[in-house]
């Protein structure tokens, strides 16, 4: 499904990820759009899912998290004691259920799955590692990247760049 957007969605989009706490007036504003038109697209792309959601950004260092490592999992296609078949959605499915995990990618390469995770201190992340991720069936092997400092961490998505050509810019989102 592809769907199109024009510059005043792109420009509300960007706001939004800027700061999902403002008004429908004020983003009416910003745009030089009347409110009304403004609570419309908004309403068209929630209905739509190209707004997934609206969120607070918490910081991990006020919460005492400020401990982050990326881990890289290979799976063993089979469970220990029975041989049955796991893929690597099976065990991605069970590592997203564990309170340090933010984020799980299934990957391509020599490993299978790239785990983010937070905690307290690295001996955290290391208690985390061997004694809940490495318990996973199916789970062959793991790799800790811890991080030292991070440098860019968004949730945004790039920006939209509007084309050169005297064409309405269009973007489509799938």
């Amino acid at each position: 499904m592809s769907l199109k957007l024009d510059d005043k969605d792109i420009a509300i989009l960007l706001l939004i990820q800027e700061n999902s706490k403002l008004t429908a007036n004020q983003i009416a504003k910003k745009t030089n759009t009347p409110i009304t038109t403004v609570f419309a697209k908004i309403k068209r792309m929630e209905e739509l899912g190209v707004i997934k959601q609206y969120r607070a950004i918490l910081s991990p260092e006020k919460l005492n998290l400020s401990t982050a490592a990326f881990i890289l999992v290979a799976v063993s296609y089979g469970n220990k004691e029975d041989g049955t078949p796991i893929t690597q959605r099976d065990v991605a499915e069970e590592i997203v259920k564990l309170s340090e995990v933010q984020e799980v990618h299934i990957i391509t390469g020599d490993w299978d799955l790239l785990v983010k995770v937070r905690a307290e201190s690295v001996d955290a992340i290391g208690k985390f590692v061997v004694d809940k991720l490495r318990r996973i069936s199916g789970l062959q092997k793991t790799l800790t990247c811890m991080v030292f400092e991070t440098v860019k961490e968004t949730t945004s998505l790039p920006r939209v760049s509007k084309k050169k050509t005297s064409e309405k810019p269009q973007t489509a989102v799938e």
